[in-house]
């Protein structure tokens, strides 16, 4: 999975704006349960002895970072530095008139609230806590007040100035904010405690002698699903094993040339870590029928020579070693991996081999050379089918969706009984969404930016990904919809088909 997604566990708004009679401010106010947050500024409503002056309200929400911890602690999240956290707040269209050109802030809060229970967003009459005097109070502690009227928050440092921007006023707020879950919340030391965001008009919009009339957003109470306020975690969990897809080194390639190759620790149904101090490596062999006994002479990643490559292990019980093979294979012939446990042997010697812990299936590798070089540019076509697609699925679940795919107007020859399983053609550049059938609602956009978070991976058996079910609404059915990276086109080419299934509480 590449995609986890954390849902608010409080918000609410918080404002000092007049009621009713334009005189007394309802700073005293809570609306914790309303399904609507709302950011304003409304200058010269009502006057005082001193003058003209400004109404405003700003937006609390807070996130359950220690779920984003343990979950990242289990390895369900990737580590820090190669996932992306984005903030999603969805707008609330209303008859009122909304700010164009405007800019919200996003900066963490630092003194604890309370959400309250407060639905009133008119005459501001629930009194409670957080409000824009009070952060919190209880029976046994008090009123904790603001240090600062309207609400405590950072605005420099390493965390930065988050600033959401809005062309017509009616957007969604959908922006990276890493810097302040991984430097700030998740941080085991130097970081901050997770009192989350206020979300208001900078201090330029505040302080002006102009309305910036309201924002609006739904809320976490919203009946919405897909509209509630969410942080969203994202990173490329592609695997790309080559075992069906091995090619031979060329100087038509480059990074292109490394091949990764995957040994899957399964113990007793379980993926688990090798529990030994040895490295796993894997040597190269060629054989007919098996690998012989000499290794073949390889080159790893940094293209120095060597007799094995030493694996890593990217998540628990899955290694990754990435391989380079310069030489030739007998038509006759394919290549074998072994995995071993042990260092480069620094020779030929079988002797030299440490433990043998697995040998792969036989690779028959590819050229590049070989119906790869074209002197007009290809424009291929696939056609896709689910492998293990089920018609329904809980949301407890989380599901791994295969497909098989060939190339279109794909017509082989054959002179006798056809009795192989066919392969599946590998698409290295395939990306998935997923949307509600009722109405096309994109519950999972296609994610082929710089996060690479719906890319799918492939290995032997062709392209799958995998889903946490969590993440859609139940009780209704979804669609599924495949597109590939193009190159001759230069851009992203979706297919036409739709494979659905139904979501269902358990």
């Amino acid at each position: 999975m590449a995609i986890k997604r954390y849902y608010a566990t409080a918000d609410t708004t918080i404002t000092n704006a007049y009621k009713t009679d334009l005189s007394t401010r309802g700073t005293g106010s809570n609306m914790g349960a309303s399904d609507i947050l709302e950011a304003f500024v409304l200058y010269g409503q009502a006057s005082s002895s001193s003058g003209l002056s400004a109404e405003k309200s700003r937006i609390l929400i807070k996130f359950p970072t220690a779920d984003m911890s343990s979950d990242r602690t289990a390895g369900t999240v990737a580590a820090s530095g190669s996932v992306s956290w984005y903030l999603k707040i969805y707008n609330a269209p209303h008859s009122q008139n909304v700010p164009d050109n405007m800019y919200l802030s996003i900066n963490p809060v630092t003194t604890d609230w309370k959400e309250g229970r407060g639905l009133d967003m008119e005459t501001y009459s629930y009194s409670g806590s957080a409000n824009w005097l009070a952060a919190k109070s209880s029976s046994a502690s008090g009123v904790t007040t603001w240090t600062n009227n309207g609400g405590d928050w950072t605005e420099v440092g390493k965390y930065g100035q988050i600033t959401a921007s809005f062309g017509t006023g009616t957007e969604d707020i959908e922006i990276d904010i890493s810097s302040i879950v991984e430097d700030g919340w998740l941080k085991s030391s130097g970081g901050i405690t997770n009192y989350g965001l206020m979300i208001k008009f900078p201090e330029h919009g505040e302080t002006a002698i102009s309305s910036s009339y309201t924002k609006r957003f739904f809320s976490r109470e919203s009946q919405f699903f897909y509209r509630r306020p969410v942080i969203e975690a994202r990173w490329n969990s592609t695997v790309k094993d080559d075992r069906s897809n091995f090619y031979i080194s060329s100087s038509l390639a480059s990074s292109e040339n490394i091949n990764n190759l995957y040994l899957y620790n399964y113990v007793r149904g379980q993926l688990k870590t090798i529990p030994s101090a040895e490295l796993v490596t894997v040597a190269l062999y060629s054989g007919s029928a098996g690998p012989d006994a000499t290794p073949l002479q390889i080159k790893n990643s940094s293209d120095t020579s060597v007799y094995v490559v030493t694996a890593s292990e990217g998540s628990t019980g899955i290694y990754k070693a990435q391989i380079m093979y310069t030489g030739s294979v007998k038509t006759t012939e394919s290549l074998y991996d072994v995995w071993l446990l042990g260092s480069d042997p620094g020779g030929a010697s079988s002797s030299d081999r440490r433990e043998q812990i697995h040998t792969g299936s036989a690779i028959d590798p590819k050229r590049f050379d070989d119906g790869h070089a074209w002197t007009a540019d290809p424009t291929p076509q696939y056609i896709m089918s689910p492998v293990n697609m089920r018609s329904t699925y809980s949301i407890n679940e989380k599901a791994r969706f295969r497909f098989f795919a060939r190339k279109r107007n794909w017509n082989p020859t054959i002179y006798s009984k056809a009795i192989a399983t066919l392969d599946s053609e590998i698409i290295e550049s395939g990306s998935y969404r997923i949307f509600r059938v009722a109405d096309g609602f994109d519950a999972i956009p296609y994610g082929t930016g710089s996060t690479a978070h719906t890319r799918m991976s492939y290995d032997s058996s062709g392209s799958f990904f995998d889903i946490d079910l969590s993440m859609l609404e139940p009780g209704y059915s979804y669609g599924v919809q495949l597109a590939y990276y193009n190159g001759s086109l230069g851009g992203w080419v979706e297919m036409p088909y739709e494979f659905k299934f139904r979501v269902e509480e358990p």
